[in-house]
Parts: C-alpha cells; sequence; structure tokens
C-alpha cells in the first residue's frame, strides 16, 4: 500500500507538471526548450531593427513632407518596443492581444510612410518609416502559432505597402516576398520542434513507466511471488486447507502475467542524494552453513540506494542457487573493490543450466534474473553478468560504477 501511494502521488505530480507545460505554449524536456532561444533571437532582432530605422530616419528625415511626424511615430515604436521586450521571452508571455497590437504598429509606420514621404521618393524605392522592424512582427506570430499566423501577419503587411506606400512596385513584392517566406519557414520550424519534443516528452513517459513496473516486479518477485510459490508447492502438506495452496498458485500467475504486461502510469521520482553505506554489512548476513562471504578488510562504501539495491541483487541470486542448485549446492559471495567500481560474485556448485534457459523463464513470467539481478543493475548503471555450464554450476558477476553514482 505504501508502494501504491507513493506511485500515485508521483505519477499525479509528473501529470500536473507535463500539463502545465503543455498548456504554458513551449513544451520542455530536461528543463529546457529549443524554441525558447530563437524567442530571444527574436527580442534581439526588435530592438536592432528599431536602431535601424531611426538610423535610417536619421539620414533623411529632412527629405519628408512632414518629418515631426515621423518623429512622433519613432517615440511611440520605441516606447512599445521597449514595454513589449519581456513580452517576447516565451510564447506564454507574447499574447495574441501582444502582437495585435504589434501588428498595429507596423501598419501604421507604413500607412504613415505613404502619407508625410514625398511621391518621388516613394516611387524611386525609399524604405517605409519601420522598415525591418516589421519582420519582427512576422516572425512573433511565426513563435506564436506557427506557419499560418506567420502568413496571415505577412500577408496584413504586404496589403498595407501595398495600398499604403507605393503599390504594386518590383520592390514591394520583392520584401513581401522575402517576409513571407521568412516567417512561414520559422513558423513551420517551431511546428517541428515543438512536435518532436511531444514525441520525446511521450518517450519519457513511456520510460519512466517501464521502469516503474520493473522497480515494482523486482519487489514483487522478492516478496509476494515466494511466498505463494512456497504455498503452492506445499499445496498437498495443508490438509483442509488445500484450497489455499490452489489460491495461492492463481494469484501468482496472475502477478506474473501483470508484472509482463500490466501497464502502469508514467512516474518522476525527484530524491536528494542517499548517504553511504557499507556493501559489507548488508551481504554479511547472507553468511552461513552453506554460503561463504568473502570481502575486503576496508569498508566498502557506495550510495545507500545503490548499496540497497545491489544487496538484493545479490540476495535475488541466492535465492535461485538455494531453489535451482539443488539441495546440497553450496554458495560463494566475493566483494571487490575497486577504485572504478564495485564488483560482486555470486558462485555456486549447483546443477548450472542450458544456454536459453533464461530466455524460457523470462516468457513465462520468472522474472528473478531479468528483473531482480539484471534489472537492479541497469538501473544503477551497471551491468550483471550470468556464466553456466550443466553440472557446473553458474557465477553470477555484478558490477556497479563508482562514477555518477
Amino acid at each position: 500500500m505504501a508502494e501504491d501511494h507513493r506511485a500515485g502521488l508521483a505519477t499525479r505530480r509528473f501529470g500536473t507538471v507535463a500539463a502545465a507545460v503543455q498548456r504554458s505554449g513551449a513544451l520542455t524536456v530536461g528543463g529546457m526548450s529549443v524554441e525558447m532561444p530563437l524567442w530571444r533571437a527574436i527580442g534581439y532582432f526588435r530592438v536592432l531593427a528599431l536602431s535601424y530605422a531611426i538610423l535610417r530616419y536619421l539620414s533623411s528625415f529632412n527629405d519628408f513632407l512632414h518629418p515631426v511626424s515621423g518623429w512622433i511615430y519613432f517615440g511611440a515604436l520605441t516606447l512599445w518596443t521597449l514595454a513589449s521586450s519581456r513580452a517576447f521571452a516565451g510564447p506564454q508571455r507574447c499574447t495574441w492581444y501582444v502582437l495585435g497590437t504589434d501588428l498595429a504598429f507596423a501598419v501604421t509606420g507604413i500607412v504613415m510612410s505613404g502619407i508625410i514621404d514625398k511621391p518621388e521618393r516613394i516611387h524611386a524605392g525609399a524604405p517605409t518609416l519601420p522598415t525591418i522592424w516589421a519582420a519582427g512582427t512576422v516572425l512573433g506570430f511565426a513563435g506564436k502559432g506557427g506557419w499560418k499566423p506567420a502568413a496571415f501577419a505577412a500577408t496584413v503587411v504586404g496589403l498595407a505597402n501595398i495600398l499604403g506606400h507605393g503599390g504594386i512596385t518590383p520592390d514591394n513584392i520583392h520584401n513581401i516576398v522575402l517576409l513571407m517566406v521568412a516567417g512561414c519557414a520559422i513558423g513551420y520550424v517551431i511546428e517541428l520542434a515543438r512536435a518532436s519534443e511531444a514525441v520525446l516528452t511521450r518517450a519519457l513517459q513511456v520510460e519512466a513507466a517501464t521502469r516503474e513496473r520493473e522497480r515494482l516486479s523486482r519487489d514483487i518477485h522478492d516478496g509476494v511471488l515466494q511466498v505463494l510459490a512456497l504455498v503452492q508447492r506445499r499445496e498437498g502438506d495443508l490438509g483442509d486447507l488445500g484450497d489455499l495452496g490452489r489460491l495461492a498458485g492463481e494469484q501468482e500467475r496472475a502477478l506474473r502475467a501483470l508484472m509482463t504486461g500490466g501497464p502502469l502510469p508514467a512516474q518522476a521520482v525527484d530524491e536528494p542524494p542517499p548517504a553511504e553505506r557499507d556493501l559489507r554489512q548488508l551481504i554479511a548476513p547472507h553468511a552461513g552453513e552453506r554460503v561463504t562471504v568473502s570481502a575486503p578488510g576496508t569498508p566498502v562504501l557506495l550510495p545507500a540506494h545503490a548499496a540497497a539495491e545491489l544487496a538484493a541483487a545479490v540476495g535475488a541470486a541466492l535465492d535461485n542457487v538455494r531453489r535451482h542448485a539443488g539441495e546440497d549446492a553450496r554458495a560463494w559471495i566475493l566483494v571487490e573493490d575497486e577504485p572504478d567500481a564495485v564488483t560482486v560474485s555470486v558462485r555456486d556448485d549447483g546443477a548450472g543450466f542450458a544456454a536459453g534457459r533464461l530466455g524460457e523463464a523470462e516468457q513465462a513470467g520468472r522474472l528473478g534474473v531479468s528483473q531482480s539481478i539484471r534489472g537492479r543493475l541497469r538501473d544503477l548503471g551497471g551491468t550483471a553478468e550470468l556464466y553456466s555450464v550443466p553440472g557446473e554450476g553458474t557465477e553470477v558477476e555484478m558490477r556497479v560504477p563508482r562514477k555518477g553514482q
């Protein structure tokens, strides 16, 4: 029940975070998003484009019919660009209201250019007041909604150029095409990035669900399944409680089916770094009449979680010895403390097994090796290798690297 409670809390926490991130409009994986640098680039572009437009006007404002009007426009445009710079930090802040206001400033500047500038300058190809600043508006629409909103903004800017500043001219058509291509391309790239991040997020959820299933499978195998299997094997000794043995067998088969195929919710666990423990103390209780433990004379320190998981894998290996090696089999545990890793070997002199036996056992739902041993070592970033020859016993070598633990 405690495991179910923790799994439920973690699942709800993971789902809440994922939903909040998706609602924000920018999917993130591992705390970063590929589109956020693009938003920063758009913000820088707007400021640089504003500076360029002001310098262009500064060099030619005397040629305008109403130069004061232009300076008033640039004053308002500067205030708006600075005030909206924070909004252009990401899609969640850059609302459609902000983008609509930005588009209104761009269209106003283009139309004003056709009014306050001289007709001969306009026909000669003089730029509009905002010049390339209007491209920042189109890029904002692309970042917010993809290529379709970008195409809409580029169309509005293009119509403003045609209707308010020179009509259908080669320069206008050229600028409109460039703006349309750039906006749609950026919008399409952002859509692809979001789709890719959504797929990656789903893959991480599936991986988390698989890891949780394996973890629960190990716990079930180490406790519940072994008890149920023992009760089933002693069904004939239970007398009037023979039904208990049959029920235990049914529950064992049901649990094995769940472990191999039942879906479990994804989980994301965020735990503080554990303290170190001496692996020797966790393995020493296994020593007995038929089990010999050999370990260094100095402490073999590992993080508490890694030490506990490695000791549990050793216990699972000894359980396999008791169940499969034979009544008179002996086992030897060797602990090796190396600078870059800790290696534990469990060897027995039992009957051994033929090649392919492990695969058959896994298909039958017996996951002692694949989950309780290899699964634990894989989660720790280590390895577990099994060597066996019929009639010559079995050896399990488990290795946990120190780096990253």
